[in-house]
């Protein structure tokens, strides 16, 4: 008669999760995360108060979008923004309203950087 197997060989397992881990180990480094790159300020001493010419939006609660005091409807972001860019090239600053939504503000983002804008700020409250 045939003697019984009592005895797990775990040889096979062990050399898959070795072969797991060495493909993980390559590819985490290569793995690009996408997200927004944000500047920390620096700490300057104020000895010049250069003045900078932002296009200032308000976005407010409703998801409408100010600029100088004049509501831009989301079609005419672009246009708008490539306007005032030619005297304002310092950036530009969003002022949302505190219940404003979060995708208005990213949409006016999108926008900004579609049509070139390097520099975007958020004001915060």
């Amino acid at each position: 008669m045939r003697e019984s197997f009592n005895e797990i060989n775990i040889t096979p397992l062990t050399d898959i999760f070795l072969v797991l881990l060495i493909i993980m180990m390559v590819i985490a480094p290569m793995m690009d995360q996408q997200g927004l790159n944000l500047v920390v300020p620096q700490a300057v001493k104020e000895q010049s108060h250069k003045e900078f010419k932002t296009i200032d939006f308000v976005v407010t609660a409703n998801g409408e979008y100010y600029l100088d005091g004049n509501e831009v409807e989301l079609s005419d972001l672009s246009t708008a923004i490539t306007n005032k860019m030619k005297t304002c090239p310092d950036g530009l600053l969003i002022i949302p309203e505190p219940s404003s939504e979060h995708g208005a503000v990213v949409k006016l983002i999108d926008v900004a950087r579609s049509v070139g804008v390097s520099s975007v700020s958020v004001q915060g409250g």
